[in-house]
């Protein structure tokens, strides 16, 4: 199956904007010799807060339908109801996702499957808020029974309070369960809302394509550092091709159980590595405030604290023995750096 690459602005801001983004994704697309298949852009935004910028609406459909004819790229939105799924069609925009949040319920989601029903409409599916496959699943299965011919499912990831390096955890057997499942169903990896900061992206790319994912959906801005929503997770048409050409695009053959277990550990060392990352410039902040304070640099009960938290698994000796020599280095290391 070929890979799908899609990319685009989080949301239609204006017409300049639209078309500027497009004319440098499709420039930078050529010169690094990638296919852009899909220009995405949000035309109706659901967003956390009222105050948040929702997308420019129906009008943005018209700078979309200029980005269509003026660089033959089919535009995408995201729908959620069937009279945006109207709009669409008569902008001619054929190529529509259903968002993580619509996707928690299927009412919604039937909706819009009865609006594109026996259409040549290519809907793509992300998965829904909450980690429940089989929701996700019959999501999908909506529009196959409503006709859509081509279907394609999204993972960008699950909310969860607890996640410290990602905006949305990846939880990686959810999709790759949906990959066993549906073998014949292409897959795409939204690294934007998964990652939600920009220097995250490319490594969460690459990890997508380790597990056998069939493309992207990468959000691009012309000036991301002035764009009007996920400002901190849009990439620049420069950064994007040149991730994409970076990428290693493995082909099948090995254990799908193998794979699943490398992808997982690469995913886990690299939010270790973020996290100790993190943890040495909150070190950093600790020593001012103690330096402000007039406090000991060393305090022996907090340190018995962090010890005990590290030691809950200690049943495996050999693990103990190697987290007793990670911790003496990394309290070394963090006595030095408050020094």
């Amino acid at each position: 199956m070929d890979r799908i690459w899609i990319a685009g602005p989080c949301a239609a801001e204006s017409r300049e904007q639209v078309l500027t983004t497009a004319e440098q994704l499709v420039t930078c697309a050529r010169n690094a010799n990638i296919p852009l298949h899909y220009y995405r852009a949000g035309v109706w935004k659901v967003r956390s807060t009222p105050n948040s910028f929702a997308g420019a609406g129906e009008v943005a459909l018209d700078w979309l339908q200029e980005v269509q004819h003026l660089y033959h790229i089919p535009a995408c939105v995201e729908v959620m109801n069937a009279e945006q799924v109207e709009l669409c069609a008569k902008h001619d925009i054929r190529i529509v996702w259903v968002g993580a949040r619509t996707a928690v319920n299927p009412i919604d989601v039937q909706q819009i499957a009865d609006a594109v029903q026996h259409s040549n409409f290519t809907v793509m599916v992300k998965n829904p808020m909450i980690p429940d496959l089989k929701l996700w699943m019959g999501n999908i299965e909506r529009f196959r029974q409503a006709d859509i011919q081509q279907v394609i499912a999204i993972h960008r990831g699950f909310p969860d309070a607890n996640e410290n390096v990602y905006r949305n955890t990846p939880l990686w057997h959810i999709p790759i369960d949906l990959k066993v499942q549906m073998p014949e169903l292409p897959i795409l990896c939204d690294p934007s809302h998964l990652c939600g900061q920009a220097h995250l992206i490319p490594e969460i790319a690459q990890l997508a394509m380790n597990y056998g994912f069939n493309g992207l959906m990468t959000e691009c801005h012309c000036q991301p550092a002035q764009a009007l929503s996920d400002t901190e997770q849009q990439l620049s048409p420069e950064a994007w091709a040149s991730m994409i050409s970076q990428l290693d695009l493995r082909t099948g053959g090995s254990d799908l159980e193998l794979l699943k277990q490398r992808t997982v550990l690469e995913n886990i060392d690299h939010q270790i590595s973020e996290l100790l990352y993190q943890r040495m410039k909150t070190v950093d902040e600790i020593a001012d405030i103690k330096r402000k304070n007039h406090i000991a640099v060393v305090q022996p009960q907090q340190w018995h604290h962090v010890v005990q938290r590290y030691m809950k698994h200690s049943e495996d000796t050999s693990y103990q023995t190697f987290i007793e020599q990670f911790l003496e280095l990394l309290h070394q290391s963090s006595i030095n750096r408050q020094k």
